[in-house]
């Protein structure tokens, strides 16, 4: 099933040859000549507005992958129309289609991420939404017709459910992909409650209003997603993607730039800003990892999953027993990887457990055998699980890459990287979910992480070592 276009016609114009016409009016218009200042572009802040106010300001940025040999375009949109909440929305249809043809859903990877993320899908939202389907039309002008798609559309997260997001982003988006992220920045007037500059409808309005703009997308460049998170919730910003752009920036990994383009407001050809919407378009290089990492299919998932409940079981039931592992395997458990087996109380959501190992020493189904029995009676912390407990245990396993020394801890992000901190011989880890669960910054997690590791809390300040790795985390 293919998922037309329900705002061509409306929002932008409604034949192949009206958008190539409008496109190059706006190739051809003074502004657009522009030097790059990176690479060809891999990720786009996007406008999506209708094509008379922000299309110009968008395709200032999509011009620059005219030509790119992308295979997958992932859109990040936010909902203006739906209540969503913690999960990710995507077609259920096979593609969507615009005057200039169709563009396939890219479903293999679209699965993948659900393997990994929460992932809801459904056309009566994509259909209503003009966030995402605004850029279609503008990629396939630039790109060509050799791309397929990934359209998300989100509504708010809880930090648990946005660490999940980020954490399975920066493991399968790669070299291969552009990230679009759909978002118009102030909205401004009383209609959108949002007026703290007075409503006189001046020039100074739009000043002000610019460099509120200003100070959010310095954020954007800066990689600063806690920075972004707070300056939307100090300013009240009414940047309607913020959720979308504060999801991109905990994905990108460090090194990672992002830089204005072109900024425009809808009141500039009027000059009456008693009521008007800004756009922003930005483009930079993100230096995803070359190779996308292996994402365990939903078979090894469940079997490591009943691999943990049936090892520490038969621990707990018989201590002097040996658990045998199972002679056939799915290939993906032996590679050789790190591991954790956390436990839960799935009355008192209190933890019960958690015992891994970092270092990939051996196949990942012998690691996670080993430590779910060491959860359930080794962990120092708690007493053993009796087996009267069982029955209210939740397991979750998390795979972990090989960690990998970083310079600073300013180069840790939230939500992505699990972390170790290193000082005088003391040692700590915490697993990527960690902080997104306690709802914690990166100095509270870290001065955490010193305390776990029985030093002070500003410990990690000065002369501690770090290193960053990822986790596939996945649970009962």
């Amino acid at each position: 099933m293919t998922l037309e276009s329900s705002i061509a016609g409306s929002w932008y114009p409604d034949t192949a040859s009206g958008i190539r016409a409008l496109a190059g009016e706006w190739e051809r218009s003074p502004g657009q000549e522009i030097t790059q200042p990176f690479q060809r572009p891999n990720v786009l802040i996007l406008p999506h507005a209708g094509w008379t106010y922000s299309g110009e300001t968008a395709w200032s940025a999509v011009r620059m992958v005219k030509g790119a040999d992308f295979k997958r375009v992932v859109v990040l949109a936010p909902s203006h129309r739906a209540w969503i909440e913690n999960r990710l929305v995507a077609p259920k249809a096979d593609a969507v289609a615009t005057p200039l043809g169709r563009v396939e859903i890219d479903r293999d990877w679209l699965d993948r991420l659900s393997l990994v993320a929460p992932v809801a899908k459904d056309d009566r939202i994509h259909r209503g939404e003009h966030a995402a389907q605004i850029e279609y039309p503008l990629l396939q002008h630039a790109l060509g017709e050799g791309f397929k798609i990934v359209p998300l559309v989100m509504g708010g997260f809880g930090a648990g459910q946005m660490g999940m997001c980020v954490r399975a982003l920066s493991r399968l988006i790669d070299a291969e992909t552009l990230l679009v992220v759909s978002s118009d920045f102030t909205h401004y007037g009383t209609d959108f409650s949002y007026a703290p500059f007075g409503t006189d409808g001046g020039e100074d309005v739009r000043e002000k209003v610019a460099a509120l703009d200003a100070e959010a997308l310095s954020l954007i460049s800066k990689r600063d997603a806690d920075g972004f998170a707070a300056f939307i919730k100090r300013t009240g910003a009414t940047i309607c993607g913020h959720v979308p752009i504060e999801m991109a920036l905990r994905a990108f990994p460090a090194g990672s730039s992002v830089s204005l383009v072109r900024y425009a407001t809808s009141g500039d050809q009027d000059r009456d800003f008693r009521r008007f919407v800004c756009y922003a378009a930005a483009a930079g290089r993100i230096a995803w990892p070359d190779e996308t990492d292996a994402v365990l299919d939903a078979d090894a998932r469940a079997f490591l999953l009943r691999l943990a409940r049936a090892s520490l079981e038969g621990a707990v039931k018989s201590p002097r027993s040996r658990f045998a592992i199972p002679s056939q395997v799915p290939k993906s458990v032996l590679a050789n990887m790190g591991a954790f087996v956390t436990l839960n109380d799935t009355v008192t959501g209190a933890l019960r457990g958690c015992i891994g190992e970092i270092l990939p020493m051996r196949p990942l189904v012998e690691a996670v055998a080993a430590r779910a029995v060491d959860a359930a009676l080794h962990d120092p912390r708690f007493p053993p699980v009796s087996e009267r407990e069982l029955s209210s245990l939740r397991v979750e396993v998390s795979a972990l890459t090989p960690p990998k020394r970083v310079a600073s801890w300013c180069e840790i992000v939230l939500g992505r990287d699990g972390m170790t901190l290193e000082k005088n011989g003391r040692f700590a880890v915490f697993l990527p979910q960690v902080a997104p669960e306690q709802g914690w910054d990166l100095p509270t997690t870290l001065s955490y992480l010193s305390q776990k590791a029985g030093l002070a809390p500003d410990a990690w300040r000065d002369g501690a070592t770090f290193e960053t790795f990822q986790a596939e985390v996945f649970h009962e």
